[in-house]
């Protein structure tokens, strides 16, 4: 299988559904859908839908069930919308006050502070507009669709990225005080972990439910999504800014707490290393319906943005 083929298929797919679901947001000023548009039609890898998609269709496969894409689309697309509106928050001056994000100046800079943040604001409570207006009329289906928007929003909220956000902030410019790994390791799992692994989850619970796929692919996720966030920091420091899209040494100048800063470059390399092999192996129990997302993990190895 060609694997990057199948990965461009699905982030077409996705393209295709936020565009259509951007047409549908007639009933708003054209500036806040300008906005909105801007930064979520700017590129990036459509990681979290595609981990949605892909758990889905680990699930059907595993369990005999032809997968059938189409009516969960939209809380693939709803996923996106999530993170880009964390995306455009993120680079708001009282945030990380980033310039560039996907090779393109950030919303804030394009658009003011006021209209980046309502464009957040708006991604955020459209994501969920789409995820309420697709339940399924089916019983069984409708009841794994809503814990799957359930797990959704408890990834993206306080007890997760937000909460991750939040101590990542607080965290900033202590580099006089002692490492303090399980303050790391917090910020890392609920800032970009949660999301990942809460998408994955979500992919089985919209398929057959099954509890021992989606704890197979809650361990891949909390594996994947530490080794992507350390890959991040390494990023960080040794990335070249016309591949990932904006400057980089940011982490550097804001203090804040990362692998690198901890454990140095080569120690957080053999971390990431670490974390791939994990993500790999808690997929032992499938077979060939596995291979993508193991295909996915080891591509780490190779992720320069």
């Amino acid at each position: 299988m060609d694997f990057q083929n199948t990965y461009r298929q699905k982030v077409q797919m996705i393209n295709h559904g936020l565009e259509q679901l951007l047409k549908q947001c007639r009933d708003c000023p054209p500036s806040i859908r300008k906005a909105m548009e801007y930064s979520l039609m700017a590129g990036g890898k459509r990681l979290r839908p595609v981990l949605f998609l892909s758990s889905y269709e680990l699930a059907c496969r595993h369990s005999r069930v032809e997968p059938e894409t189409d009516p969960i689309r939209p809380m693939a697309c709803a996923l996106e919308m999530i993170h880009t509106y964390s995306l455009i928050h993120d680079d708001l001056p009282a945030m990380d006050n980033d310039d560039y994000r996907r090779g393109k100046l950030t919303s804030h800079k394009v658009f003011g502070e006021a209209a980046a943040i309502l464009a957040g604001d708006g991604l955020l409570n459209i994501a969920y507009e789409v995820m309420l207006g697709n339940v399924p009329e089916d019983a069984v289906k409708r009841s794994g669709y809503i814990e799957a928007m359930s797990v959704i929003a408890c990834s993206a909220g306080i007890s997760g990225m937000i909460g991750g956000q939040v101590a990542d902030m607080e965290n900033e410019n202590r580099s006089n005080d002692p490492p303090d790994d399980k303050i790391l390791n917090y910020i890392h799992t609920h800032k970009t972990e949660a999301l990942i692994t809460g998408s994955l989850q979500a992919g089985v619970l919209v398929s057959t439910g099954d509890e021992d796929i989606k704890n197979a692919v809650a361990s891949y996720g909390r594996a994947y999504g530490l080794a992507f966030q350390v890959t991040d920091d390494i990023l960080d420091v040794t990335g070249d800014p016309a591949i990932l899209g904006k400057l980089p040494g940011s982490d550097v100048k804001k203090g804040k707490l990362t692998y690198p800063a901890r454990f140095g470059l080569e120690g957080s390399k053999k971390m990431a290393e670490q974390y791939v092999l994990q993500a790999v192996s808690s997929l032992d129990d499938f077979g060939p319906e596995g291979d993508f997302l193991r295909w996915l993990a080891f591509s780490m190895r190779d992720r320069n943005q």
